[in-house]
């Protein structure tokens, strides 16, 4: 019965000093097995798993068919348990303790306990949330030198630590989750602020438009921040893509802010400096497709006086008086003058108007460039995502 083997191993409960071996030179084989059952978190590494471990005690055996059972459970602290530890461990084991063991008839103890790791692991997010993480956990013992003795020194002559054997752990993130609460509801943002451009500048209010999607877009980063990552060795990629998406929302407004002063006080500016002529209307100009056409030209108005006669027209006389020549020649000199000081007048405004065109055509060009770049970038960002996505299932 289970009660006589129970009392027939009592003094087996006395040794657990001691390695259970007749001779201490005997090794003893300790074997283990594992199952992991899941990834509870990668703030550190959080991992829950089974350990199975066995290793025979040669100081007891029995008959199965006497004593009428090939196995008895008992408590593990009467027997010697291997010190077999995990490196990586960077706190104590939270999971429950399994206070027994099987003994079986052959003299092999069998120890099964669940563990649960918080352990250290470099982790590489720079291309998170598509990011393949591998994580090592070292199993050892640090006590007993039967296994030291094997170990392979390094160049200084100081022996290295002996390892048992090591469990490499793949970890593949699900990145739906946050491709869906992160990467499209940003993408769509970016996108309504790239359409914002469409509105005409000089009638419609583009700048409380823009910082309504700033201060969205801003209080949506706050809300999901938690599901950024916040260890690594490198900046993740997603994080830069969110920087650039604000830094492009902030630029579209202060220009917005420069084409609105513009367009509003272009007739107080002074003629368009040369370099930004050059620069502007010169070279950027035709790269987005904005040539400086003015509606304004330069007149040239030649005046030509013509004195004499003219046989259909007749120069008023007075019945009874003769022509005061002199009289008429003075009128036509003071109205030329008049005309003159017209004739300047209009080339002023003109010349006015058209350096206002040219500063409304450099808002114009500024306006058509930013909106190129954001295309750029958005485009960009949509192949860097497919493509690292689509290689995280490769």
């Amino acid at each position: 019965t289970q009660l006589a083997l129970l009392k027939a191993l009592t003094p087996l409960f006395n040794m657990t000093a001691i390695r259970p071996v007749v001779n201490s030179k005997t090794c003893t084989n300790v074997s283990i097995i594992f199952t992991i059952y899941g990834i509870l978190g990668v703030v550190c590494s959080l991992t829950s798993l089974s350990l199975f471990q066995w290793w025979p005690n040669e100081f007891v055996t029995w008959d199965a068919g006497q004593c009428g059972s090939d196995r008895i459970s008992l408590p593990r602290e009467k027997f010697w348990v291997p010190d077999i530890v995990i490196n990586e461990f960077m706190d104590e084991n939270t999971a429950p303790s399994v206070p027994y063991v099987f003994l079986f008839n052959t003299g092999m103890v069998h120890d099964a306990h669940p563990v649960r790791i918080i352990s250290s692991c470099n982790l590489d997010i720079y291309t998170f949330p598509f990011d393949i993480q591998n994580c090592t956990l070292t199993f050892n013992s640090y006590l007993h030198y039967g296994i030291e003795s094997s170990c392979v020194t390094d160049n200084l002559g100081s022996p290295l630590i002996c390892v048992i054997f090591w469990l490499q752990i793949r970890l593949k993130r699900r990145a739906t989750m946050y491709v869906v609460n992160l990467l499209i509801p940003s993408c769509f943002l970016i996108t309504v602020d790239l359409f914002s451009f469409l509105l005409p500048p000089q009638s419609v209010d583009r700048s409380s438009f823009k910082m309504t999607l700033i201060l969205g877009y801003t209080v949506f980063l706050l809300i999901m921040n938690d599901l950024l990552p916040v260890t690594g060795n490198a900046i993740p990629l997603i994080n830069v893509f969110f920087s650039l998406c604000l830094a492009l929302m902030v630029a579209s407004l202060l220009e917005t802010i420069v084409i609105t002063n513009l367009l509003s006080g272009a007739a107080d500016f002074g003629p368009v400096p040369n370099w930004i002529r050059v620069l502007l209307l010169q070279i950027l100009g035709p790269l987005v497709y904005l040539f400086l056409i003015s509606p304004f030209y330069y007149f040239k108005i030649e005046m030509k006086t013509q004195v004499g006669k003219n046989e259909n027209i007749k120069a008023p006389t007075e019945v009874g008086s003769p022509v005061d020549e002199g009289k008429a020649v003075q009128e036509l000199r003071s109205l030329g003058k008049d005309v003159q000081s017209i004739r300047l007048l209009v080339e002023k405004q003109l010349k006015q108007n058209d350096s206002e065109e040219e500063w409304i055509q450099v808002g114009f060009i500024i306006d058509r460039l930013l909106f190129g770049l954001y295309i750029l970038f958005i485009t960009v960002s949509f192949i860097t995502i497919i493509v690292i996505w689509v290689n995280s299932y490769g």
